[in-house]
This record gives structure tokens, C-alpha cells and sequence, in this order.
């Protein structure tokens, strides 16, 4: 399919640059199987979600990734996004790869010092750290927490952009279906027979990265860590035997859970996945999903097209 058709204007005046004060106050369109749109709030969900159904949330947790430094050689600026940890080294993504080049040295804002070690392709430099550095601890000390680039907004708090039942830490983007969630109205579904169940998705380049090819298919999706327990697993067989529905909130978490049922059979998996889910994909496990708007050509427009229709979401957009 063309990427084109996964296309749309998008004032840029419209992307909200703070969250509303209370979670759950923000705007909730529904759109229905037969096409049907309604205009609620977000709190209003608690009429779409009925008694023997499971909502299921993914539980990870924002990690400082914006790394921040400075060339030793020039004092120019080093400016990365944290990709991945090994034994004293770290993978990251560079603004201006260019200038990250093999043997510069980097100063980071707590003294510590990074060698470029490897020049990969797509901006990404293997950084070594100077000492004995525990690098997820020098990450905690030293990063910021990434925001999406359409949000312009300085008065964003860390704790605004991790849902409330954030716990595993991972993830470079928060799954942002979730930030509408207060305790009050998860204990609200809870009270109302509904189970809430929890897996884990850690949100890097493969949920956010746009579509810069042709044809969709062509799109390569970068792998991301989950895990989907043997419990969820099982509390999912049981209540789509008794008839009840799964909502899934984000597009993380179907990924995840389709992940965990793509041969068919609906088992545990812990591991990577690199799941591009597009039109004429045959979902196995999730019958309902919650969800944001998402932008133009991404993996995430097409994911919502592949689970209501183009045509309908489009419609909806």
C-alpha cells in the first residue's frame, strides 16, 4: 500500500502543548464498529467497558534518554538520545552524527567522559564511559527525559509524561494512550468487575519512527523488548472463552499482546519484537483498543487503520 494513503493535514496549531489538569477530563472521541463517531470525555470511557472484560495496560516507564554534552576538542555541542546499555558503553542516536566521529571525546554535565568508539548507520554511535560506570545509574544522573518534537512546551514535568502506574523502567516515549488514567478511575473499572491486567512494551525507534518509504511494506521496523506473562496470558484465554472483551490501551500493548498470539496459539513471550501491523493483518487477542491521535505516515496510523478500517479512521480524522 502506498504511504500516501496514510496521510493527512495536521495544523500544527491544533497539537496540544500542555496536558489538560486532570487526566481524565481530556477529550474522548468513539468510534464505533458500523462507523457511528460520539464526543465524550475521557472519564465517560467507564460506559464502553462492562463487567468479565480485561483492560490491559502497559506498565513501563519513561528513562532519562536526552543525553546532553559537550566535545572536549571544540566545546561544541553533543546532543544524543540513548538507544541501548552494555559493560561500560552505551548506544546512541546523534543529532549531527557528523561531528561524533571515531576517538572524539564527549564531557557530560556530572564530569564524566565518553569516548565514540563505533560509527553505525542511521546517526548511531557506540559511546564508551571513562571509569567504572554503572551506565542505567549514569543515565538516571545525567539525562532528561525525551519529549515528542511537536511538543514545543517548556512547562512539561517529568511526572506529566509517565502514567501513573509507570513502573519498568525502558522506555524512550511514553505510551501516551495511558497518561489519560487516574487512580481513581483505574479503581473505578476495577469496582465495576473489570480486571486490569499489565504488560510491558519498552517504546523505542520501532513505535515512533515515520514512514520515509514509498510502499509500507518496504517500512522496517525496529525491534522493541516486551513481555507478556504466563498470568496474563492465561486471564485472557479465560475471559474471551466466557465471552468477555480485551481493550488495550495503546497501540503498545497490541502489539504486544498480537505479538504474543501470532501462531495462532495465545502463549507467554519475552523478548524482542519487530511486529508491523498493516491492513489485512488478522488479529487474535484484542477486541477493542484506546488510543491518541496519531501523526501523519507512521506505523501508528496505519496500526489503527489496520484494526477499524482506513476509511473510518480517516473519516474520523
Amino acid at each position: 500500500m502506498k504511504t500516501e494513503l496514510f496521510d493527512f493535514h495536521l495544523p500544527e496549531e491544533l497539537i496540544a502543548q500542555e496536558p489538560v489538569k486532570d487526566r481524565d477530563k481530556a477529550k474522548l472521541l468513539v468510534l464505533k464498529k458500523a462507523g457511528e463517531i460520539e464526543h465524550k470525555i475521557f472519564y465517560e470511557i467507564v460506559h464502553y467497558i462492562k463487567k468479565g472484560d480485561v483492560l490491559v495496560l502497559n506498565n513501563t516507564k519513561v528513562i532519562r534518554a536526552k543525553i546532553t554534552g559537550k566535545f572536549m576538542d571544540t566545546g561544541g555541542k553533543f546532543d544524543g538520545l540513548f538507544l541501548k546499555a552494555g559493560e561500560g558503553w552505551m548506544e546512541v542516536i546523534v543529532k549531527k552524527a557528523k561531528r561524533a566521529r571515531v576517538g572524539r571525546k564527549i564531557v557530560f554535565k556530572d564530569g564524566t567522559v565518553g569516548v565514540v568508539k563505533e560509527i553505525l548507520p542511521e546517526g548511531k554511535r557506540v559511546v564508551e564511559l571513562e571509569g567504572n560506570v554503572d551506565v542505567m545509574n549514569f543515565i538516571d544522573r545525567v539525562g532528561d527525559v525525551p519529549l515528542p518534537p511537536y511538543i514545543k512546551s517548556m512547562g512539561i514535568k517529568e511526572e506529566d509524561y509517565q502514567t501513573v502506574y509507570a513502573r519498568k523502567k525502558g522506555s524512550l516515549a511514553s505510551p501516551t494512550a495511558g497518561l489519560h488514567f487516574t487512580e481513581e478511575l483505574l479503581e473505578k473499572i476495577k469496582s465495576m468487575g473489570v480486571d486490569i491486567l499489565y504488560v510491558t512494551l519498552h517504546v523505542g525507534l520501532g513505535t515512533f519512527r515515520p514512514i520515509r518509504t514509498e510502499n509500507i511494506e518496504d517500512h522496517e521496523m525496529e525491534e522493541e523488548w516486551i513481555e507478556v506473562s504466563p498470568e496474563v496470558v492465561e486471564k485472557i484465554i479465560k475471559t474471551k472463552e466466557r465471552g468477555g472483551r480485551i481493550f488495550a490501551v495503546g497501540t503498545t500493548v497490541v502489539r504486544s499482546l498480537e505479538t504474543a498470539g501470532l501462531s495462532g496459539k495465545f502463549k507467554p513471550f519475552r523478548g524482542y519484537t519487530n511486529l508491523f501491523i498493516k491492513p489485512g493483518f488478522k488479529f487474535n487477542v484484542v477486541d477493542s483498543l484506546i488510543t491518541n491521535f496519531h501523526l501523519p505516515k507512521t506505523t501508528l496510523i496505519v496500526l489503527v487503520s489496520a484494526f477499524a478500517g482506513r476509511e473510518k479512521i480517516m473519516k474520523a480524522y
